[in-house]
């Protein structure tokens, strides 16, 4: 009973599980933060060539 109790003392005291973590919670934030821009610019991206290529298929046909 003893050797238990010294193990949670142990684990009460013990910090680089909670730095591990700690890091872990940041590169998430991070990946979340990263995907969320890759997101936005895609469309954006996304919306500039489609109006290029619709006014590039205007100015072809003599509408612009």
């Amino acid at each position: 009973m003893t050797d238990l109790k010294g193990f949670f003392d142990r684990i009460k005291t013990e910090e680089s599980g909670a730095t591990a973590i700690e890091y872990g919670l940041i590169a998430a934030l991070i990946s979340v933060a990263a995907i969320t821009a890759m997101g936005s610019l895609g469309n954006a991206l996304s919306n500039t060539f489609s109006f290029v290529s619709n006014q590039t298929a205007s100015a072809q046909n003599g509408q612009l």
